[in-house]
């Protein structure tokens, strides 16, 4: 076969599979959610929580495409600033400068191809550090959860730690 006509049939072969390929990828568009009203979910805005003790976060999370991952934040509100997404206000102690505050961060990876994830993450709240006891008192608990597409959601509550 002469090798004109075997170019133009590939050609032909070529263009006749890659014009009648149709792009169907949807766009995700919305964010996913920080499901609270299970059965069990903890903590919740005005909870609280004791140094030298392991409490479980117990939450749904939801996405319409992929999740992705989340992060939990645990930071002392001495000062009374505010980053709560709830309507219930919480009694606050009086302001006070932080000596020895409990600080915690973290982020973890939730498994491939999750659209919906239940926690049930274990966190020890240690009594004290290096520098000493920690400072009982008000503090904040914020979460935030990103799907595979990048849309993140934040939830945070006013919540004591305390000793017992």
């Amino acid at each position: 076969m002469n090798p004109a006509k075997i170019l133009i049939i590939v050609s032909l072969v070529v263009f006749s599979i890659t014009s009648c390929k149709k792009e169907t990828t949807e766009i995700d568009k919305q964010k996913p959610e920080i499901i609270i009203n299970i059965d069990g979910t903890f903590p919740l805005n005005c909870d609280t929580l004791y140094f030298g003790e392991t409490f479980n976060v117990k939450m749904l999370f939801s996405d319409n495409f992929e999740l992705g991952s989340y992060s939990i934040d645990i930071h002392n509100n001495f000062d009374h600033h505010s980053h709560s997404t709830e309507v219930t206000e919480c009694q606050l102690n009086p302001i006070k400068t932080p000596i020895n505050p409990f600080t915690y961060i973290n982020d973890f990876t939730i498994p491939v191809s999750q659209k919906q994830y239940q926690t049930n993450l274990p966190i020890l709240i240690p009594t004290e550090n290096e520098n000493g006891i920690f400072d009982e008192g008000d503090y904040h608990f914020f979460i935030s959860l990103t799907d595979k597409e990048g849309w993140s959601t934040q939830k945070g509550f006013s919540i004591k730690i305390l000793k017992r």
